[in-house]
């Protein structure tokens, strides 16, 4: 009897000995970086100095752009992103490797790089230095984070390329320009194992077009129902143009449906879109990633 009341003794002891099971830690949010110019700030629209505060911005200029509608989609969706963003008008990649190399040479989860919008500010179409600094840009990120993932962004065709006599486009279909953007940065990606896909906003802005959302030239004056992509220069996007360029950003990334949001998305509202516009959009960049196989939903 003694021996039995020994070991229960023994076996309470142990139990109390033992640890508590810890609770469950959770997961640092995934850090991503913008490294791009003034298509990828917002410029000349209401998204340029979209809720600042929500992102970190490495230049300090107040800057929001598309990183902070970022933030709000991944808000909205209920993801953990700590968002930052070093960006700086009528910059090359060239500029943000050698020149700002102190600030971004660090681990992130994702990288999203932004090239000049006609490639090669001397040379439009030329992919000559995005095939020199994309890859070494990637290279460095990887050093930091054997996983992350870079992503370039192929962004639209400027109307001023496509419209007016000096344009390097002028007299091609409007979506020529995009298009060759698009190849050189295929090019970069194929080049290097660093660099994991492009994004294909312009060919979503010419998606709109298609669906005749957006008008495809604003030098003639605005199709009634129809959107302008472009802002006040013909040159930068609006604030529509924006919303469906971090649309199509924020849905490559995460692989959210930003469908889901629907006509009510409230960063849509602030910026002042109309709701049915904000819809038609959501639409618009699904329907590019899903042609492309970089999303895929069933509804």
């Amino acid at each position: 009897m003694n021996r039995l009341i020994g070991t229960i003794l023994a076996a309470f002891a142990l139990l109390n000995a033992a640890p508590a099971f810890a609770e469950p830690e959770e997961a640092d949010p995934q850090t991503i970086l913008f490294i791009g110019n003034s298509f990828t700030q917002g410029a000349n629209s209401a998204v340029l100095r979209y809720r600042p505060d929500s992102v970190e911005d490495l230049n300090g200029e107040g800057v929001g752009g598309i990183p902070a509608l970022f933030a709000k989609f991944a808000e909205q969706a209920g993801i953990e992103w700590r968002v930052a963003h070093e960006l700086r008008g009528g910059t090359t990649l060239d500029f943000h490797l050698n020149e700002r190399r102190d600030l971004i040479d660090r681990a992130w989860d994702v990288v999203v790089m932004q090239q000049f919008s006609v490639l090669d500010p001397q040379n439009p179409g030329d992919a000559t230095t995005t095939l020199r600094d994309a890859p070494a840009l990637a290279r460095m990120f990887e050093m930091r984070n054997d996983d992350v993932r870079v992503l370039l962004m192929a962004t639209w065709s400027r109307a001023d390329q496509a419209y007016r006599p000096e344009g390097n486009w002028f007299g091609q279909p409007v979506d020529a320009m995009s298009m060759d953007v698009r190849r050189g940065l295929d090019r970069a990606d194929e080049a290097s194992d660093a660099i994991d896909g492009v994004i294909p906003v312009g060919e979503a802005w010419n998606r709109a077009m298609d669906m005749q959302i957006a008008d495809p030239n604003p030098y003639d004056g605005r199709t009634y129902d129809q959107i302008d992509l472009w802002s006040y220069d013909h040159y930068h996007a609006s604030a529509e143009g924006s919303y469906l360029e971090a649309l199509v950003v924020f849905a490559q990334i995460t692989g959210y449906d930003v469908r889901k949001f629907g006509d009510g998305e409230r960063a849509a509202h602030e910026l002042g879109i109309e709701p049915k516009v904000a819809g038609q959009l959501q639409q618009v960049a699904i329907a590019q990633l899903e042609r492309e196989g970089l999303v895929r939903f069933d509804r």
